[in-house]
């Protein structure tokens, strides 16, 4: 069961990569996260290229529930198979995650990593 504290995010080395990156830190026991399911989740959005925080569920001090069609491309296809009680880390190339350079939102061209722990699906 991933522990009730909000995760660091390692700085990553090289450069950033191209695909996106799924690598489950625990592997949870519980009910399995569904392609255009809802999830109930705890996160910590950090920038590649600077590491810093863009984002926390944990700072809000409550978990955000979404259905994972309303979420950006990186997450409807890295949170699916995922199983609650679980941690996962994703890192989103800027074309699963909010467009390239000038698409509009302040994240555009950007390549983030989300730490995930799933608590409900």
């Amino acid at each position: 069961m991933a522990d009730n504290t909000k995760p660091e995010v390692e700085f990553p080395e090289g450069p950033a990569p191209t695909e996106l990156q799924i690598t489950d830190l625990v592997v949870g026991d519980g009910a399995e996260a569904q392609r255009g399911g809802m999830v109930d989740v705890h996160y910590v959005g950090v920038e590649f290229e600077t590491g810093e925080e863009f984002d926390s569920s944990w700072d809000r001090g409550q978990s955000a529930n979404f259905p994972l069609e309303a979420l950006i491309p990186g997450w409807q296809e890295g949170i699916p198979g995922m199983k609650v009680g679980g941690r996962r880390r994703l890192v989103v190339p800027p074309e699963l995650a909010y467009g390239p350079e000038g698409a509009g939102h302040r994240l555009s061209g950007k390549t983030l990593i989300f730490v995930i722990d799933l608590l409900g699906a």
